[in-house]
């Protein structure tokens, strides 16, 4: 058994990491391993170095669902969109993966180039043949919010006005109308990486088959800014001047995906607390870009409970401040 294997994976798991090594590079000796930070997924997640070549192992624990992460990972990997994949054991939840020395794609591609390559990396994702099928959105959507409300870390008019107008989407948009494709469906800067040239796209636990509207909305929610850049994105994505009704659940899509994120920072954040923590109410004044500062000169980080709930205040800020706008009645006129 390696030494270095047996003090850094877990213990049930150290045998078959070892077949995997074995099976893949001849060997079951690394030379380095290490855990990688930085990620919100529950698996175990490792750099590590065999020979002179750097990978990612990938332990899932989660029981009964790992066959169906591996199917998706490796639909990704074949398309030439998620990482070379090189070891698969669906029965432990083992993956290897090529190890991608990130560039941050806001520098490789600057603001005007990288709408249209993150739209076209979006439409080869959804061009995947899929036939599995997926998870409610709306169902999945109403849950988030659900847990939220029983959790009580959190009330007041922000919340009130965010979730009435919420209602008032629910109503409107076209759930049951929508061709479904094979989505990754947690498209955030952690998950989409560079190597200088291209762009490739990590963590597929949660894939499934979606609207389309939901991976075009987080990406744009993460790097689209502008009116220009929305048109390049749009453009490139549906490979022609689009039109009205398209821009429409486009825009709206962009504030539900604000509400599913803040619940899902909400949610981490609470679980670092005890379940009788007072959590600080206050909302005004916290933006979207205030938080970006503080996480860009590293006075704050998503990996802790600060983090996380400033975040989740942000991004619920500025849902509201989009749907106060006439752009939002517009849009939910138009669809």
């Amino acid at each position: 058994m390696s030494k270095i294997l047996s003090d850094i994976i877990p213990a049930d798991l150290t045998a078959a990491v070892e077949t995997a090594l074995q099976q893949t590079f001849d060997t079951d000796t690394t030379i380095d391993i290490a855990p990688l930070a930085g990620g919100l997924s529950s698996s175990h997640v490792y750099k590590m170095t065999v020979g002179k070549k750097t990978y990612v192992l990938k332990l899932d624990r989660s029981s009964g669902k790992a066959t169906g992460k591996l199917t998706n990972l490796k639909l990704a990997a074949d398309a030439g969109i998620a990482p070379p994949l090189y070891y698969q054991d669906a029965a432990n939840g083992i993956s290897i993966s090529a190890f991608i020395d990130n560039k941050p794609v806001r520098g490789v591609f600057g603001p005007e180039k990288l709408p249209g390559e993150l739209a076209a990396t979006i439409r080869a994702i959804h061009a995947i043949p899929y036939t599995a099928g997926g998870n409610d959105l709306l169902t999945s959507i109403e849950s988030l919010i659900a847990g939220f409300k029983q959790s009580n870390i959190l009330a007041g008019p922000m919340f009130d006005e965010c979730f009435s107008n919420y209602e008032t989407i629910k109503s409107k948009y076209p759930w049951n109308d929508v061709e479904k494709v094979f989505s990754h469906n947690d498209l955030n800067p952690s998950n989409i990486l560079s190597d200088g040239e291209k762009i490739w796209v990590i963590d597929w636990d949660v894939s499934y088959a979606n609207d389309r509207y939901i991976d075009l909305a987080n990406a744009a929610n993460f790097f689209v800014h502008t009116e220009n850049q929305e048109r390049v994105f749009l453009d490139t994505y549906f490979g022609a001047t689009i039109d009205d009704y398209k821009i429409a659940r486009f825009y709206i899509m962009r504030q539900v995906g604000r509400i599913i994120y803040s619940m899902l920072m909400f949610q981490l954040a609470a679980q670092g607390k005890p379940k009788d923590y007072v959590h600080d109410q206050a909302m005004e004044g916290i933006t979207l870009q205030d938080f970006g500062a503080m996480m860009a000169t590293g006075k704050i980080s998503l990996a802790s409970y600060e983090g996380q709930f400033m975040y989740g205040k942000a991004l619920l800020n500025e849902a509201v401040h989009q749907m106060r706008t006439p752009r939002f009645a517009a849009s939910l006129s138009a669809i």
